[in-house]
């Protein structure tokens, strides 16, 4: 069974920086698409950015020109590199990747557990 697990979340002041990792374990054969989305109190999850195994990317609009996502494929690690952080981008963050576990599976989507994000003065 592979596992994601987050980290670098935090608290920062708007303007400021921060960058997620989310590295993935275990049972691993092959990793498609990884991406972030997030959850604000009250609201749905939503997407943030995804990059394929071959490294295009798709961002939301809220975030484009201030948040890059990245991927280490020889460490089975996503980043999330957040820039110009706004009040608005409070939220947690969780990574989702798509996994296939062994030769003989398909491809599954695994979620981590979330770390959170708080942008305030």
């Amino acid at each position: 069974q592979a596992q994601l697990v987050e980290s670098g979340g935090g608290l920062v002041q708007p303007g400021g920086s921060l960058r997620l990792s989310c590295a993935a374990s275990g049972s691993i054969f092959s990793i498609g698409a990884m991406g972030w989305y997030r959850q604000a109190p009250g609201k749905q999850r939503e997407l943030v950015a995804t990059t394929t195994s071959g490294g295009s990317t798709n961002y939301a609009d809220s975030v484009k020109g201030r948040f890059t996502i990245s991927r280490d494929n020889t460490k089975n690690t996503v980043y999330l590199q957040m820039n110009s952080l706004e009040p608005e981008d409070t939220a947690v963050y969780y990574c989702n990747a798509n996994i296939m576990s062994t030769r003989y599976t398909r491809y599954r989507a695994f979620w981590g557990q979330g770390t959170q994000v708080t942008v305030s003065s």
